[in-house]
């Protein structure tokens, strides 16, 4: 059995925070690199390069490579055996505090009708129990311009024909508010909350993972549209869509799409004796 201690919890997040803000995923930069040799938009490639230029700077100098470091979302997964005699989540809420003031990250929380300052920092956590005696802790910080333009619709069953259509709409009014070239993620099922739950949890997904029918299908669709980087017109305005599913009531259909920015920052540690 794994003794996990607070320190450990806190120093994590700590981590976890500095290498999300400042090195951009292996997957992503292949990504961005693969859609500059293929990219036809001389403005769309001006961009593309800027953008990896911008990732390369912030690993260099260790500085958040956007200044909207967003809200951290957190996905503990914690093993049945795992033994924490501490408060989990206030542990993850001083690593935030921590990694704000060290690294530094902007203070984006405010209460919502009167946007005073909140004393806490904002941080998302999304617990689930595992097998195992270890617990595994992934950070995604979500930056408010892709956030802004994600969408949940609850359809009939009988309107399964329209979800594609649901999609496109979302991304191609979007437009350029959600930093293309975008990663799209997609819930479709549980519940009114679950579906969103489902969407977030898909930008988690490697971009190099083999996709369905479906994915592929909306990603070549998507790119149709020509908003391009930034919105500025090109061939890549998604680089990858993740498709999550989840079984729900007979009578509902509920439908996510969770947008994220071409900086698709994630990161993860597993925490063991």
């Amino acid at each position: 059995m794994s003794k996990i201690t607070r320190k450990q919890v806190v120093n994590a997040v700590l981590q976890l925070l500095r290498q999300a803000e400042t090195e951009l995923p292996e997957d992503v930069l292949s990504a961005l690199k693969s859609a500059l040799e293929t990219e036809s938009n001389q403005i769309a490639r001006t961009q593309l390069s800027q953008m990896m230029e911008n990732a390369e700077l912030a690993k260099k100098h260790g500085t958040p490579m956007c200044q909207d470091t967003g809200t951290p979302v957190f996905f503990v997964e914690v093993g049945y055996d795992a033994e924490i005699d501490f408060d989990l989540m206030s542990a993850i809420q001083d690593g935030v505090a921590k990694a704000t003031k060290e690294i530094p990250l902007r203070h984006n929380a405010v209460h919502p009708i009167t946007r005073e300052s909140s004393e806490n920092e904002l941080m998302d956590v999304n617990l689930s129990l595992v097998k195992g005696d270890k617990v595994k802790i992934t950070v995604a910080p979500k930056g408010s311009g892709s956030e802004n333009m994600s969408a949940l619709r609850m359809f009939n069953p009988s309107e399964i024909k329209h979800i594609k259509h649901f999609i496109l709409e979302t991304v191609k009014n979007a437009g350029g508010k959600s930093c293309p070239p975008i990663i799209v993620g997609v819930g479709i099922g549980g519940t009114f909350d679950g579906a969103a739950k489902l969407a977030k949890k898909a930008l988690l997904r490697r971009l190099d993972k083999p996709k369905d029918e479906f994915e592929l299908e909306l990603l070549d669709s998507i790119n149709s549209l020509g908003l391009g980087p930034m919105g500025l017109g090109g061939n890549t305005t998604a680089m990858a869509v993740n498709v999550e599913y989840g079984s729900c009531h007979t009578a509902s259909l509920p439908v996510a799409v969770n947008m994220q920015c071409w900086a698709a920052r994630r990161a993860s540690i597993t925490l063991e004796d």
